[in-house]
């Protein structure tokens, strides 16, 4: 038996998402073996994640690296990491704005950025995306608030706010906020719109697909005849985006766009996927609100 190689991080929950946190000087710069890494670390390739720390879920099967940024006006410097569940993948392509959450606390503790008395400001470079975030933290007495009455969809309890403001979000992958050049395109007879602000997406009315848009994660995920529609969408969308490879990436992802349910101004369904084989899907549920 090898040697074992013992490498710190940090388990936190970021927004709707949860993962270990790495300083990336703690981990292989070369970019294999920093996924055969991430993936033992993960338990990647069994369904539970059995023998790793990942939560058998795409959700909590993330990956957050940080390092002091070389950027300006960058305090640290962030690469998302999306680690598939059942098989041995590591995806960088895309952005994930609930681990970003995590960034600023995780940089205050490692000490990469020096702590305010009451609030922190840090400015986080998105490696996956090359854009900017601002991050507040709330730091009374110089030290990270954890306990706090914020409350989002899909977390139990509350906790200590974090806001963030994307910055030049637009493009984040395909260099423009509407990649096709039009706010409107149509897919197999589907009205269909491709965003790109901090991800690419691209945006379905649920009922154009017999959907109310409020059904469970279950019921979608039961409806396999949608879910092969919806992934065909996706696909189709992609190319359109300039995203040729859109089979086999996480990106666009699609959102399922239907009258607000519990207040705001919409309701957003979005699927998170894993290109495996068979592929992993999983619709949450959030919701948007506009300022007014």
């Amino acid at each position: 038996m090898g040697d074992l190689v013992r490498i710190p991080c940090v388990l936190m929950r970021g927004g709707t998402s949860k993962g270990p946190y790495f300083i990336a000087s703690d981990l292989p710069t070369q970019i294999d073996a920093r996924d055969r890494v991430l993936v033992s670390a993960m338990g990647a390739g069994n369904l539970l994640e059995i023998d790793g720390i990942g939560g058998g879920h795409p959700l909590t099967s993330k990956v957050a690296i940080v390092s002091p940024s070389r950027v300006p006006g960058a305090d640290v410097d962030y690469l998302f990491a999306q680690v598939s569940v059942e098989q041995r993948l590591v995806d960088t392509s895309p952005n994930c704005g609930n681990m970003i959450a995590g960034v600023g606390p995780f940089a205050i503790e490692a000490g990469m950025v020096i702590a305010q008395d009451g609030e922190t400001r840090v400015r986080i470079f998105n490696v996956n995306t090359g854009k900017l975030i601002e991050a507040k933290v709330s730091t009374p007495g110089r030290q990270v608030a954890y306990d706090g009455n914020a409350s989002i969809d899909g977390v139990p309890g509350t906790a200590s706010p974090i806001h963030l403001a994307f910055l030049g979000a637009a493009g984040s992958k395909t260099g423009k906020l509407l990649p096709t050049g039009r706010p409107l395109d149509r897919v197999d007879g589907i009205e269909i719109s491709c965003v790109d602000a901090a991800m690419p997406v691209v945006l379905i009315r649920a009922s154009d697909l017999g959907k109310t848009g409020h059904e469970t994660p279950a019921e979608f995920n039961a409806d396999r005849a949608f879910m092969r529609r919806l992934e065909a969408l996706r696909i189709e969308a992609g190319k359109l985006m300039g995203i040729s490879d859109a089979a086999d990436r996480v990106i666009p992802k699609p959102v399922l766009i239907a009258p607000p349910a519990k207040g705001g101004t919409i309701s957003a369904r979005y699927s998170c996927r894993i290109p495996v084989t068979p592929r992993l899907r999983l619709l949450v549920r959030s919701r948007w609100r506009r300022r007014r």
